[in-house]
Protein backbone atom coordinates (compact mmCIF):
# COMPACT_ATOMS: atom_id res chain seq x y z
CA UNK A 1 0.00 0.00 0.00
CA UNK A 2 1.40 3.26 -0.65
CA UNK A 3 1.05 6.09 1.72
CA UNK A 4 -0.15 9.72 1.32
CA UNK A 5 2.31 12.12 0.93
CA UNK A 6 2.45 15.17 3.79
CA UNK A 7 -0.14 17.96 3.18
CA UNK A 8 1.79 20.14 5.28
CA UNK A 9 4.89 19.71 2.85
CA UNK A 10 4.94 22.93 1.51
CA UNK A 11 7.28 21.60 -2.11
CA UNK A 12 4.48 19.01 -2.15
CA UNK A 13 3.63 19.06 -5.88
CA UNK A 14 0.21 20.01 -7.19
CA UNK A 15 0.00 16.62 -9.07
CA UNK A 16 1.01 14.53 -6.28
CA UNK A 17 -1.89 16.38 -4.06
CA UNK A 18 -4.61 15.35 -6.89
CA UNK A 19 -3.52 11.99 -6.98
CA UNK A 20 -3.69 11.23 -3.02
CA UNK A 21 -6.76 13.32 -2.45
CA UNK A 22 -8.78 13.68 -6.07
CA UNK A 23 -12.17 15.16 -3.66
CA UNK A 24 -9.86 18.45 -3.43
CA UNK A 25 -10.02 19.10 -7.43
CA UNK A 26 -13.72 19.95 -6.40
CA UNK A 27 -12.23 22.81 -4.49
CA UNK A 28 -10.20 23.87 -7.52
CA UNK A 29 -12.38 23.88 -9.92
CA UNK A 30 -14.71 25.71 -8.09
CA UNK A 31 -12.86 28.35 -8.22
CA UNK A 32 -12.03 28.40 -11.94
CA UNK A 33 -8.30 27.51 -11.33
CA UNK A 34 -7.25 25.44 -14.00
CA UNK A 35 -4.53 23.49 -12.07
CA UNK A 36 -6.12 20.24 -12.17
CA UNK A 37 -5.00 18.92 -15.11
CA UNK A 38 -2.48 21.38 -16.02
CA UNK A 39 0.72 19.92 -17.35
CA UNK A 40 2.72 22.51 -14.96
CA UNK A 41 0.79 20.68 -12.32
CA UNK A 42 4.40 18.11 -11.51
CA UNK A 43 6.22 21.24 -10.54
CA UNK A 44 3.77 23.66 -8.60
CA UNK A 45 2.75 23.59 -5.07
CA UNK A 46 0.21 24.94 -3.19
CA UNK A 47 1.85 28.32 -2.63
CA UNK A 48 2.47 28.08 -6.58
CA UNK A 49 -1.18 28.33 -7.18
CA UNK A 50 -2.27 30.78 -4.65
CA UNK A 51 0.17 32.65 -5.71
CA UNK A 52 -1.04 32.65 -9.36
CA UNK A 53 -4.55 32.92 -8.50
CA UNK A 54 -3.93 35.75 -5.66
CA UNK A 55 -5.64 33.63 -2.84
CA UNK A 56 -4.82 33.52 0.87
CA UNK A 57 -2.95 30.34 0.93
CA UNK A 58 -3.69 29.50 4.66
CA UNK A 59 -7.51 30.19 3.96
CA UNK A 60 -7.41 27.90 0.77
CA UNK A 61 -5.67 25.22 2.82
CA UNK A 62 -7.95 25.16 5.49
CA UNK A 63 -10.91 25.07 2.57
CA UNK A 64 -8.81 22.40 1.08
CA UNK A 65 -8.78 20.35 4.36
CA UNK A 66 -12.77 21.12 5.60
CA UNK A 67 -13.58 19.19 1.54
CA UNK A 68 -11.08 16.46 2.11
CA UNK A 69 -13.88 14.63 4.83
CA UNK A 70 -13.70 12.22 7.44
CA UNK A 71 -10.51 10.86 8.07
CA UNK A 72 -8.10 13.30 6.43
CA UNK A 73 -5.99 14.53 9.34
CA UNK A 74 -2.56 16.31 8.48
CA UNK A 75 -0.40 17.62 10.91
CA UNK A 76 -1.15 20.93 12.68
CA UNK A 77 0.43 24.23 11.39
CA UNK A 78 1.95 26.40 13.78
CA UNK A 79 2.75 29.09 11.36
CA UNK A 80 1.41 30.07 7.69
CA UNK A 81 2.91 27.46 5.32
CA UNK A 82 5.98 29.26 3.51
CA UNK A 83 8.70 27.93 1.47
CA UNK A 84 12.26 28.27 3.24
CA UNK A 85 13.12 30.04 -0.23
CA UNK A 86 10.54 32.79 -0.69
Amino acid sequence: MRRRPDFDNPDLPLSELFAAWPEMVAVFLDRKMLCPGCPIAPFHTLTDACLEYDLDEDAFCAELERRAGPGFSPERRSAPRARADR
